[in-house]
């Protein structure tokens, strides 16, 4: 494989566009751009409109490094899709184009940075279309990829050096408009960048699966759940560690994966309990390490105690003294007050009235429990926050006020961890006090580089304050660090482009929100809106009926009360949609 180390398209900037010809030769493949399809030595294959996407971006600038991030922005162009679409694409690309991806002939991974084009790139000219054979080479290394009669030929005059300043121009603006955009944002106080996403990029990434609970044990499974769940949470206090809650499928992570994967199963005999961990290498799947954990059920937080430790051992991170510290720190030594705990926090998902008062009586379970366990006060918080937010209760300033007290006392118990920051800083948005949330927010994501949810809240509460455009790439880092984002991250993103007037993506973020969450008032008011705007009556009132059904006697303005907007332009385009409704 190639050690080249070109420079890498910057994922800030804007992506590079497809190439102007119609018609490239690439290797020894004839690629026709407009017509999604590739030919060599008289066979011809149709591909994927976003895998030529994704072909034509990567030989705009052949030999250089695309960011994962760029190609995302470039060919999803406002759609927030996983790095799971992007792998898929390029997977799809290369059996396409024969290329074997251990060593490849055109498409390479450079690890933790994206990819890059390293067969020859010749545009064939306008007068090539008419039977001319004249083309131009575009880039490439030479003698990677090539076949005899398409090696490399006389540029253009004046290519070459045409695009090396094109290329330095868009470099040089990409670089003013950084500068320009951190400026502008730390002089409004706000946030200004996603640590989260450089971090993916600068240090090791680790994707934790999610744990196999092996047979039918409903405590297996709240087991099995709360320790990926745990390792997630205590790999992330390690700054010099990216990581990320893989996908809940049980198959291998695919070939352009880099890093490390963590996996394991936990199964119950009698009352032993064997805990199997792996560690293996992402992007080759060799395992590199493995251990079998097999210990009473009442040693279970001593078999958690030992996981996260023994994995930092094996990887190349400097673990400070208060990291390993924070890693050994275990939230509850209650085994019972754990379960309804993790209980509680399945529950807590869904937000429908029913699941909320389950969700409540199982913190409260927790806590009686354990009264020292801080994450259960946080949640309990959060069933509290959500009775003022969705006016379930009587009395909506004491249920806010509830919800309060409780994320403070939480955070005060154990002010270290990043979800008590974070339900604290969620209580402050609650109560309309933002610049005190995204206070919190930062202290959270300073403990957690990889905290998706941070990043998620951050992005809703720039709405909140009128900046849409803002929410967008707070959102796309949050998609990134979880890969199976909930309903909310969809609403979040759904709101902003609704704002921003962009209703397709609107009404794509939104529909995905719903695919998830069925029940999700918020969602189908948004929804609701936006066919308003679109002028689509019909799906208008039907999504007015489903508000009824969800909460009779709704109103837009009693809705909004209690609801953190403060914008108030973003408030009225809302309630002037709304208002057409009758809502």
């Amino acid at each position: 494989m190639s050690t080249h180390r070109d420079s890498t398209i910057d994922p800030a900037s804007t992506p590079p566009a497809a190439p102007v010809a119609a018609v490239l030769q690439v290797g020894r493949w004839r690629v026709e751009t407009a017509l999604d399809r590739i030919s060599a030595e008289g066979k011809t294959v149709k591909l994927e409109a976003k895998a030529m996407a994704v072909l034509a971006c990567l030989a705009r600038c052949p030999g250089q490094v695309v960011s994962r991030e760029a190609l995302l922005a470039s060919v999803w162009t406002g759609v927030v899709v996983g790095d799971d679409s992007l792998t898929q694409v390029v997977i799809k690309l290369r059996k396409a184009l024969g290329d074997d991806p251990r060593n490849p002939e055109y498409i390479e991974t450079i690890a933790k940075r994206g990819y890059r084009l390293v067969a020859p790139v010749v545009e064939v000219e306008a007068a090539a279309l008419s039977g001319s054979r004249s083309r131009a080479r575009i880039g490439g290394d030479p003698g990677k990829g090539s076949s005899p009669g398409t090696g490399p030929t006389e540029p253009r005059p004046g290519l070459v050096a045409r695009g090396s300043w094109i290329l330095l121009a868009a470099l040089a603006a990409v670089i003013a408009f950084a500068a320009t955009a951190w400026w502008m944002a730390a002089a409004e106080g706000g946030v200004a960048q996603t640590p989260g996403a450089a971090a993916v990029g600068a240090v090791p990434l680790v994707h934790v699966r999610a744990f196999e609970a092996l047979g039918d044990d409903r405590q297996v499974a709240l087991l099995a759940q709360g320790i990926s769940a745990d390792l997630v949470t205590d790999l992330s206090r390690v700054s010099g560690l990216a990581v990320i809650a893989a996908s809940q499928q049980g198959n291998a992570l695919s070939q352009d994966s880099s890093g490390y994967v963590v996996s394991g199963t936990v199964q119950r005999f009698d009352q032993r309990l064997r805990v199997q961990v792996s560690l293996g290498d992402a992007a080759s799947g060799r395992q590199l390490w493995t251990e079998r954990f097999d210990r009473p059920i009442a040693d279970f937080f001593a078999i958690q105690d030992e996981v996260g430790p023994r994995i930092l051992q094996l990887l190349p991170a400097k673990v400070s003294e208060a990291e390993q510290r924070r890693v050994a720190h275990r939230h509850t030594r209650n085994l019972e007050a754990y379960q309804d705990f993790q209980r509680a926090q399945s529950a807590l998902v869904v937000r429908s009235r029913s699941e909320n008062e389950v969700a409540r009586e199982m913190f409260r379970r927790a806590i009686a429990r354990d009264p020292a366990f801080a994450r259960a006060y946080a949640g309990l918080a959060l069933t509290h926050a959500a009775d003022y937010r969705n006016q379930w209760g009587t009395d909506g300033a004491a249920a806010l006020e509830r919800a309060f007290e409780l994320a403070r006392t939480a955070y005060q118990m154990d002010p270290g961890i990043a979800e008590t920051a974070w339900v604290l800083a969620f209580a402050h948005v609650e109560r309309k006090q933002h610049a005190e949330a995204l206070r919190y927010l930062e202290d959270a994501v300073r403990l957690n580089p990889s905290f998706a949810d941070g990043y998620a809240l951050m992005g809703g509460i720039h709405t909140y304050l009128g900046q849409p455009a803002r929410t967008v790439p707070l959102l796309r880092t949050a998609m990134r660090l979880a890969p199976q984002p909930s309903y909310l991250y969809f609403l979040l993103l759904g709101r902003a482009y609704f704002f921003l007037g962009d209703l397709e993506q609107a009404r794509i973020n939104l529909g995905e929100a719903l695919s998830r969450n069925p029940v999700n008032l918020e969602s189908h008011v948004y929804l609701a809106a936006l066919h308003v705007a679109a002028g689509d009556s019909g799906a208008a009132a039907w999504e007015m009926e489903e508000i009824h059904s969800l909460q009779p006697g709704f109103s837009a303005g009693r809705w909004l009360e209690t609801g953190p907007m403060a914008d108030a332009a973003l408030k009225a385009k809302l309630l002037q949609a709304l208002g057409r409704l009758g809502l």
